[in-house]
Formats: C-alpha cells, sequence, structure tokens
C-alpha cells in the first residue's frame, strides 16, 4: 500500500514564494498519495511558518488580518485539491481496505498521524478544547473539509454512514447488565426497560435538557441499549424533569444545544454537530447495522420511536422529533428552531423539516425563530397527537403499545427509504460538514452568542 510519510522527508521538494504575510505557489498534486502527501505536508508548514511570521492576531491591522486570511485559505485549498485526487486511498488506507469501521474521532486523528497538515492532531484538538469560541485556530473547518470530501464518494461516504450504525463499544459494554435489569443509568441520560418498552431520558435538568458533547455520548448509548435488547420493540425519547429554577418541578423535551458550551468552546464539530447527526439520530431512524461487509440488502433493523413532548422542544429537540415515529406533546408545549439566532446549522434539519411542513414555514422557524403552539392548526406537522400534561404518560403508552404490532419495522424502512435515501442523507452531510464547521468559526456566531444569548440568561439557555 502507498502508505503517506512525513513531509519532512528529504523527498518533499522546496517550496517557492513564501515570506510574511505572502502564501507559497500552491502545490501540484499529480502523483502518487504518498508523494502528494509529502507535498501537501510542506506545503501546510510553509503557509504556517508566513503566517507565524506576521505579528501575533490581537495585533495585526486589518491589511495583516487579510493577508492572515488569504494564507489560511491557500492551504484549505490545497487540502480540497489533496481530498479531491486521493480521498478513496485514505479512506482505504485508515480502515484498512474498508474491513475496519472507526469513529469519526478515531477517523479523524488516524488522518491527522497518516497525513500531517491534512487536519489537527490530538495534540491541536486538546490545545482548542481549552479555548473560547472566538480564540480557537478553526483546525474543525479543516476536519469538515475532510468529511465532506470522504462523504461526498458514494463508497467511502456509505460505508462510514454504515460504521456509525455499529453500536458504541460502551454500550456493548453495558448490555448484560442491562438485560439482566433493565436499567441503566449514564449520567446525562438514563433507559429503562418496562415490559417490550425502553424509554431514553435526557438527563441535563440544570440547563433545560440541553444537549453537549456528554450528553449525545450518552444519547447515543442509551440509544443502542434499547436498540440491542432483543426484548424491547419500541422505544420512548422524552426529558427529565428539570432542577432549572424558572421550570423546576417540570418536565421539559429539550433545550437544543448548550448554547454556553458552545460560546466557551466545549461544543465540538466531530464529536457533537457530526456525531448527533450520524450516531444517535439516525439510529433512531435506521437501528443499528451489525454486518462486517456492505451488502445492500442486509439492512439495518431499527425499532420504532415515540417521543413525549412536556414544555417545549427547542433547536436540536425539534430536530429530533422530526425523526420520531410518533410525536405526543402535551397542551402546554411548543416547537421552535431558532438557527439564524444562533448563526449555526440545524443539524439535518434544513433537509427534513420542509417536507414535514412545507418551505414557508421551514423558512419561517429557522429565519424568524417563530414558535409553534402544540395546540396551534399549524403544531399537526410537527405533533401526532396533543393532550393534557396529565394524560401524556397514558398517550405514550397507548401510542407504544399501537407501534409494538410486529408490521410496523418493516413498514417503517420502506417509509424513510421513500422519503430520504441514503444517498441524499449522504450528499446534504457533505455538504453540511463543509458549511457547519465554517459557520463556528465564524465571528458573527459568537456575537450572537453574546448578544442574544449568554448576556440575557446566566445559564446561557433560550427557552422562555
Amino acid at each position: 500500500m502507498d502508505t503517506a510519510v512525513s513531509a519532512r522527508s528529504p523527498q518533499a521538494p522546496p517550496l517557492s514564494g513564501s515570506g510574511a504575510g505572502r502564501p507559497p505557489e500552491p502545490p501540484s498534486f499529480r502523483g502518487s498519495t504518498a508523494a502528494d502527501a509529502r507535498l501537501l505536508t510542506a506545503y501546510t508548514e510553509a503557509c504556517a511558518e508566513s503566517a507565524a511570521a506576521m505579528p501575533p492576531p490581537a495585533e495585526r491591522s486589518a491589511a495583516e488580518r487579510g493577508s492572515a486570511d488569504r494564507i489560511e485559505q491557500a492551504a484549505r485549498r490545497a487540502r480540497h485539491a489533496f481530498l479531491q485526487a486521493h480521498a478513496g486511498h485514505l479512506y482505504d488506507e485508515l480502515t484498512d481496505g474498508r474491513t475496519r469501521r472507526p469513529r469519526l474521532d478515531e477517523l479523524a486523528f488516524a488522518a491527522a498521524e497518516h497525513y500531517p497538515g491534512l487536519v489537527p492532531d490530538r495534540a491541536q484538538v486538546a490545545a482548542d478544547r481549552r479555548l473560547p469560541q472566538a480564540e480557537k485556530s478553526g483546525g474543525e473547518i479543516d476536519q469538515g473539509i475532510l468529511f465532506a470530501h470522504l462523504l461526498d464518494r458514494r463508497e467511502t461516504g456509505e460505508h462510514l454512514l454504515r460504521s456509525m450504525l455499529a453500536p458504541t463499544p460502551r454500550a456493548l459494554d453495558l448490555l448484560p447488565e442491562f438485560r439482566r435489569t433493565g436499567r441503566t443509568d449514564l449520567g446525562q441520560a438514563t433507559v429503562h426497560r418496562d415490559g417490550c418498552v425502553a424509554e431514553v431520558t435526557i438527563c441535563n435538568q440544570d440547563v433545560l435538557n440541553a444537549e453537549d458533547d456528554a450528553v449525545v455520548e450518552a444519547l447515543e448509548t442509551a440509544v443502542d441499549l434499547a436498540l440491542l435488547d432483543e426484548s424491547v420493540t419500541v422505544g420512548v425519547l422524552r426529558g427529565s424533569v428539570l432542577s432549572h429554577p424558572r421550570y423546576r418541578g417540570r418536565r421539559a423535551f429539550g433545550a437544543g444545544i448548550n448554547l454556553t458550551h458552545l460560546y466557551t468552546g466545549r461544543i465540538s464539530f466531530v464529536d457533537f454537530m457530526l456525531r448527533r447527526e450520524l450516531g444517535y439520530i439516525r439510529k433512531l431512524i435506521h437501528g443499528l447495522h451489525h454486518g462486517a461487509a456492505d451488502d445492500p440488502f442486509l439492512l439495518p433493523g431499527g425499532k420504532p420511536w415515540v417521543g413525549a413532548v412536556d414544555t417545549f422542544a427547542i433547536g436540536g429537540s425539534t430536530q429530533v422529533a422530526l425523526v420520531l415515529d410518533r410525536v405526543i406533546a402535551d397542551t402546554d408545549a411548543y416547537f421552535s428552531l431558532p438557527a439564524l439566532a444562533e448563526g449555526i446549522i440545524p443539524g439535518a434539519a434544513n433537509l427534513r423539516l420542509g417536507r414535514v411542513v412545507g418551505r414557508r414555514m421551514a423558512e419561517r422557524l429557522i429565519f424568524f425563530g417563530e414558535k409553534v403552539r402544540a395546540t396551534s392548526p399549524e403544531a399537526r406537522a410537527l405533533c401526532d397527537e396533543v393532550v393534557a400534561p396529565v394524560a401524556l404518560d397514558a398517550a405514550v403508552a397507548a401510542s407504544a403499545e399501537r407501534l409494538a404490532d410486529p408490521a410496523v419495522p418493516a413498514n417503517r424502512r420502506m417509509l424513510h427509504l421513500a422519503e430520504e435515501s441514503d444517498d441524499v442523507f449522504r450528499t446534504y452531510m457533505s455538504r453540511y460538514a463543509l458549511e457547519q464547521s465554517a459557520r463556528m468559526h465564524s465571528p458573527d456566531v459568537v456575537a450572537k452568542l453574546e448578544r442574544t444569548w449568554i448576556n440575557r440568561r446566566p445559564t446561557g439557555t433560550r427557552a422562555g
């Protein structure tokens, strides 16, 4: 196999045209993967040296900031060009000819090790994690470039999507105990089996059940356990009772992304933005993929899911509601998707929302932050049943009993196939990787967080 090696090898030719504030002449990738990888590493190092010769970022003039941006963009164009030529070979190398199924973070770090300069390595990511969002290096944008190219190619993208449908190692470790007791507490989420129904509950009470990296990890593990346990035929997803002063004692489905964590740099592109969509949300739709082969007829099983929407489903929680088989809301609840107020893309909602509620209403939700009360006529597209809060548990139980019918899994598989093929989702996520990684590091995102959310509430939440 033509393995990539460090660009510090004497085989890497010198680069010309670089200097303080100027990018070097772009490389021409026309050789083997290993030779072009050395060129890429040498080029990105030269770009970094040119930027380092300038004053520190906080001391740069407007002209110097423009020069630094041109250097950064030149390095990213080179990464695009390299991946355009070699993404397939890179993926085959990092997965041993697609015989292994690494998780997203494993894949990104392996790419950093084998192809220096392509994406940030573990040390660079760890250093960035200690910084607020406004001060990060932007290395996650390069991770977005990597995953955009891998998802764009059908052969690598399909393998990656199926890899992310595999059960997590944590879930496999916990499965015997869950089968025995029917209960697992993961801290940020719990899963409890009652007969053939497994109830997954998000438990991030002091921030209105908002999601962050740890919550996403816990939710994926909980969903895996519900899917792995053969005695479970239906899943229920809901939020826990809140401890937030304004809503103490009430349940809430969820407040979406934890905006305080986003502002302080604790929301990651790979472990939150990508993992959330390719992990637990997609498992809610398609179930688990256990097979080692990519046979299209080895379809994931999947199980039906009921959503119990107490009080509100904001942002990412409305995104999740879109993929559930039945959504039951209480009469006090509302749905909202205020993406423009945050400045980021609301996951795969832009793919699914228009199909569910229509293009005009989707734009009102995303662009204008419109709230949809569960009791309003418009909510009929977002939830199936609206009941008094005291009747919610009984309505959920009745729906779960109905969806336990053996004919449901096959029918839901065909419904999902008709409305969202793997190719459609893969193409969307390829572009999403580029767009979302860039949005996370756009100056207006931090400005919007400061102006709209962080300075308005001590907890950095947005419900109300």
